[in-house]
């Protein structure tokens, strides 16, 4: 039964050794050291995992690759003396393959012998690397426990000072009440440094806490000195200097005032030195900027004052506005007065003051080209002189020839002289130019036909030249053609006021032909010796200025604007306004159409980088930054609205009758006559001559033959002239322009309606005469005095009638008086307009009062009457 029992029996798990279950390492232990930030390192146990590699033998049994390494290294190694002891002989018996494969062994035994070398010289570098810094660990430790030492043995030093500070402390809790004595010992603030069974001892009750508190061993009262002494040092520092309060209560006490409550109670002292310093200032009075329109905010921020106490100043004056409201200039300029500041009142059109720069200095001038625009009738050769004088330009076999027409261009002669032409087809650009008032051309060249003579286009072309007051060059062209007489031309030129040398006069006169290319040297000497008279001089050190030419949007370049450099130099770059656009020059491109990164005077390039398309004639000027080039071109672009919206324009009679009622002088009354027939035109230049007088008059500014034109539309805009069309009419392209200028045209077929209409507008010039018309005469009867009135008259009207607002006379024995307006006139109570013969009423005058029963009045109005010319 036992032994069925023993082996029914199954064996419990048991340990080997009891209390303890663990598992023998299968891994190498290694230790690694770790730094913190403040200094501290520890020391840490990781495991060393090796990896293993087998391998297939020879023997086809599996091997670790450390052993057949080991073992390839041992017959290498052996090979390699194998082959050393080899003699000379034996290596002769050998074969070739023989000696080859001897040859390869003993070089990969070298090879493994050297990357084994290498690997052990890392090791080894890694090892030192390792032990170096291990090094410093260890001195950084040695370095941070020597000055815990230190701290620890100043600390003990300074114990038995403290403790005989505690002994009065201890002897007065001793003499306390037992009732005092048998208070629980929780409510003492337990010190850091004491052990857990100091704590449990000091927390409980009985006889425990009536005991004397046991003395810890010397070994245990290192750290114990080093936390107390450590947190006193710490008080004593923030506290400042020990009191005798301090020093009697030990810990402290009571609650004692922290170091941030002493330096707010600094700072409060402070700030009230400093507002007490501040009432004794004088108040700093600022130059207050004021334009016609700003914000509360703005106007606070100038004044450099509170916004909300602006608020308060502008309730005072009675003016409810908030803080993002905007104020009118003479609200701001009471509100600056209010808190004593200086008002500086400026106007919106104040962003071009210094637009146009300082004048140049005479040293700082050097001479430029001149600016010549050629100019004359259709047909008469003026394009073909242009190709002609273009085609003398030296530079033109060097670029290869001008690959683009901008609308200007510069040719250099052969003595390095230069000549800018600007190419204006028709005279659109030239007048647009002078109607904004800019005066770019130096020299006209009036080119006329040696066969044709005078034409009407060529007497429009020198109107206009005298009216740009340009010196003029006449250029007479075709002289190789059968029918040519040069003398015809001069000798109609006298009839136009233009007297050539040759007779005598000022005018420069070249025969050319621009198919032969003939004379054209001597054209460009005329024009050199010319701009020699006028001194052309520009100042290239300053900040470019110059004048629109044409402008025009083309795809993939955007805004380009041929423009004429007139002072200064134009750079890539500079950012420029250019009439109402404005924008950073991105490219200058000359008339040969090469690319070029500066433009000095008297230059014409075209110019990319405008966000607009500018206006002919428009000023060009740089500007220093941005956001003044946004300003002037916001500023213009408003006024110009507002322009437009105003009124259309000048031009019609109705408009200048207006104007001339306000009181505005005419002296000269502008026409432009277009008529079918030249003795229609001779007519009407007559009739309009015998209606001048030593006030008004007409100016005609240009008379011709046949349709009106553009050229006659602009010239009119120019001019703010009236268009007068006898039997004519104007083509659509004048018509358009005259819609969108403003100018007027006005068709006629009767010549007397002509004259009729100028003479009404030459009479509206005319000053109007007063005219006085008699009312009537009223007798006073009764003088009343009235409260806050006056005296007042009773009357009676005996002839005529009197009107409320007339002007009156009053008669005293039949001698004025006075005379003056009517202010009041009454009819029992009742305010009325106007009393008739044989009624009573009430009057009163005007700041007088010297009335008397008995004296007439004279009743009358004034009339203005408009004169008309006989």
């Amino acid at each position: 039964m036992t032994d069925s029992k023993s082996k029914g029996e199954k064996k419990t798990l048991g340990l080997s050794r009891p209390g303890k279950l663990e598992l023998n390492k299968t891994v190498e232990a290694g230790e690694i050291r770790q730094s913190f930030s403040h200094g501290r390192s520890k020391s840490v146990t990781v495991e060393v995992r090796k990896k293993r590699t087998y391998a297939q033998r020879e023997d086809g049994k599996m091997r670790e690759v450390k052993e057949l390494e080991a073992a390839r290294a041992k017959a290498a190694q052996a090979a390699a003396a194998e082959v050393e002891d080899v003699s000379e002989e034996a290596l002769s018996t050998l074969t070739n393959a023989e000696k080859a494969a001897r040859a390869k062994a003993l070089q990969d035994a070298r090879k493994a012998e050297e990357q084994r070398a290498i690997e052990e010289k890392e090791q080894a570098a890694e090892r030192a690397k390792r032990e170096a810094e291990e090094k410093r660990q260890a001195e950084e430790e040695a370095k941070k426990k020597a000055a815990e030492e230190a701290v620890a043995a100043k600390l003990a030093e300074e114990e038995p000072a403290q403790k005989a500070a505690e002994q009065p402390r201890a002897e007065e809790k001793a003499k306390a009440p037992a009732k005092q004595e048998s208070k629980p010992a929780p409510k003492e603030k337990p010190k850091p440094a004491d052990s857990p069974a100091d704590i449990e001892a000091g927390e409980s009750k009985g006889a425990a806490a009536a005991k004397p508190k046991k003395t810890q061993p010397k070994e245990d009262a290192q750290p114990k000195k080093l936390t107390m002494k450590t947190k006193s040092v710490g008080d004593r520092r923030r506290g400042g200097k020990m009191t005798l309060s301090q020093a009697l209560d030990g810990d402290g006490g009571g609650r004692t005032r922290s170091l941030a409550a002493v330096k707010r109670a600094r700072e409060k002292e402070k700030m009230k030195a400093k507002l007490a310093n501040q009432g004794e200032q004088k108040k700093i009075v600022r130059e207050v900027t004021i334009p016609e329109v700003l914000t509360v905010q703005e106007l606070a921020n100038r004044m450099a004052e509170r916004g909300v106490e602006v608020v308060k100043t502008l309730m005072k004056l009675g003016v409810m506005a908030t803080i993002n409201q905007s104020i009118d200039a003479d609200t701001a300029e009471l509100v600056v007065e209010e808190f004593g500041h200086k008002v500086k009142r400026v106007s919106e059109a104040d962003v071009e003051i210094g637009l146009s720069g300082e004048k140049d200095d005479e040293e700082s001038l050097k001479t430029r080209p001149p600016v010549v625009t050629v100019m004359g009738h259709v047909d008469h050769g003026k394009t073909s002189l242009l190709d002609a004088l273009r085609s003398t330009d030296v530079a033109e076999g060097e670029a290869g020839g001008i690959t683009q027409h901008i609308g200007a261009y510069q040719v250099t002669m052969e003595t390095g002289d230069k000549i800018t032409f600007i190419d204006t087809p028709g005279h659109e650009a030239f007048s647009a130019m002078r109607a904004r008032g800019a005066s770019v051309t130096d020299i006209v060249i009036l080119v006329v036909a040696a066969d044709d003579g005078i034409m009407p286009q060529t007497v429009e072309a020198i109107r206009h030249a005298r009216a740009a007051e340009a010196p003029i060059i006449v250029a007479i062209n075709k002289i190789d053609k059968p029918g040519a007489d040069p003398n015809r031309v001069r000798t109609e030129l006298l009839s136009h006021e233009l007297v050539v040398e040759e007779m005598g006069g000022d005018v420069l006169a070249v025969e050319v032909s621009a198919k032969q290319k003939t004379n054209l040297d001597k054209l460009e000497e005329a024009i050199l010796l010319q701009s020699e008279i006028l001194d052309l001089k520009a100042n290239p050190d300053r900040s470019a200025e110059g004048v629109v030419v044409e402008a025009r949007m083309e795809r993939g370049r955007g805004n380009v604007a041929t423009v004429l450099v007139q002072r200064g130099t134009l750079n890539v770059g500079d950012i420029i306004v250019a009439g109402n656009e404005w924008g950073r020059v991105r490219a200058l491109i000359d008339d040969h159409g090469r690319t070029v990164e500066t433009a000095g005077p008297a230059t014409p390039v075209e110019v990319l980088g405008l966000n607009g398309s500018p206006s002919a004639g428009d000023e060009l000027v740089v500007v220093e930054t941005e956001s003044r080039a946004r300003e002037v071109s916001e500023f213009r672009q408003r006024k110009d609205r507002q322009a437009k919206a105003a009124a259309a324009s000048r031009g019609t009679l109705e408009q200048m009758f207006e104007r001339i009622k306000d009181g505005e002088q005419v002296q000269e009354l502008p026409v432009v006559i277009k008529a079918d027939v030249q003795g229609s035109v001779e007519a009407i230049e007559g009739a309009l001559e015998k209606m001048a007088t030593e006030e008004v008059k007409v100016r005609v500014l240009h008379s011709a033959v046949g349709g009106i034109n553009e050229s006659d539309v602009t010239l009119a805009k120019a001019s703010e002239a009236l268009i007068i069309g006898f039997n004519v009419r104007a083509n659509p392209q004048a018509r358009d322009v005259a819609k969108r200028d403003g100018v007027e045209i006005r068709y006629y077929s009767i010549i007397y309606n002509v004259v009729d209409d100028l003479k009404n507008a030459l009479s509206g010039m005319l000053a109007p005469t007063l005219q006085e018309n008699f009312l009537g005469y009223a007798e006073i009867r009764e003088v009343f005095n009235v409260t806050k009135v006056g005296k007042v008259a009773g009357c009676m009207v005996t002839d005529g009638m009197v009107k409320r607002g007339s002007k009156v006379r009053l008669l005293r024995d039949d001698v004025v008086i006075h005379e003056g307006d009517l202010s009041t006139l009454r009819r029992f109570k009742d305010e009325v307009k106007e009393v008739k013969e044989g009624y009573e009423c009430g009057m009163s005058f005007e700041r007088y009062n010297d009335i008397q029963v008995g004296d007439m009045i004279e009743c009358f109005e004034m009339e203005e009457v408009a004169r008309v010319l006989d």
